[in-house]
């Protein structure tokens, strides 16, 4: 890949080359199963596929949050998805998700099992499943349904187009970053006016909007994303910070947060998650411990 600012585009694009870049090995313009691999199966009514990722981390701190409650039909398998190893063009995957993203779910509670991709479906399945995390009256359900999908059709902004060409891409193309960072503060902005008069995103009560959000946003304020938070001067969000906080500071989003992670301290990482006990057993300090 050239390193030139210069590119003039071909009248039609062919996949001819490697792209670049710390996704090169998965990135492809075609779809379906490279290769025959069935997913696992546990014992729990949810069958969770996925990786901790900010998209990852919304399913598991919803699926925590439920626990939390007392819903005990919201226990799960939490398996684990390498996408770097290329796990989700697996056949398996691809049969709950032909888009190859994580995370996906398999809802085994009925008499046949249910399939849902897309984080925002998922979380609203669940969220109507047990009744909770999204409002019935009609306003705050649109209000919470508004913000839900605006992190749906926002954040790819933030990860794919800011964090993309600021950490990952081969070379820094100052065009790019520019673009970006400028819909990144944005949208930062746009969070931060909402939160001056609103405890959480559709105003006073918790929510799915708040799931979805909190990785992404949150993960600006609270882990410093792509390494960019002082670059992005996520500082002065101030709103947005109180928000984040408060948000980090509940147990089961912390949880929430370990479960399919592979990166950080050792004791945040539980690589599978398979009942609650193993956030007491099965950290990745724990594990070494007993190798």
């Amino acid at each position: 890949m050239s390193d030139s600012s210069e590119y003039t585009p071909p009248k039609v694009w062919t996949w001819n080359k490697p792209s670049g870049g710390r996704f090169e090995s998965i990135n492809r313009p075609i779809s379906g199963a490279t290769h025959e691999k069935e997913l696992p199966v546990g014992r729990h009514p949810l069958q969770l596929y996925s990786l901790g990722t900010p998209n990852g981390v919304k399913v598991t701190v919803m699926l925590e949050e439920l626990l939390a409650l007392g819903h005990k039909g919201a226990e799960y398998d939490a398996w684990l998805i390498r996408i770097n190893e290329g796990d989700q063009f697996g056949s398996g995957f691809v049969a709950i998700n032909p888009n190859s993203k994580i995370p996906a779910l398999v809802d085994r509670s009925g008499p046949k099992p249910i399939r849902v991709f897309e984080t925002g479906a998922i979380l609203v399945h669940l969220a109507e499943k047990f009744g909770t995390f999204l409002p019935t009256e009609p306003g705050l359900r649109a209000e919470c349904l508004s913000w839900l999908f605006w992190q749906m059709g926002s954040t790819p902004y933030v990860g794919g187009g800011f964090g993309h060409f600021y950490a990952y891409a081969p070379t820094k193309i100052e065009y790019a970053i520019h673009r970006f960072a400028m819909e990144t503060k944005r949208l930062l902005d746009v969070l931060d006016k909402h939160l001056a008069d609103n405890q959480y995103l559709a105003g006073d009560v918790y929510t799915i909007a708040d799931i979805a959000a909190w990785p992404w946003y949150g993960g600006l304020v609270n882990f410093d994303s792509y390494g960019a938070t002082e670059f992005l001067a996520v500082h002065e969000y101030k709103n947005v910070v109180r928000w984040a906080e408060m948000i980090h500071a509940r147990p089961a989003v912390k949880r929430g947060r370990m479960v399919n992670r592979l990166s950080g301290e050792p004791s945040s990482q539980l690589h599978e998650r398979h009942d609650a006990s193993d956030f007491e057993t099965k950290t990745q300090d724990k594990l070494a411990g007993t190798a």
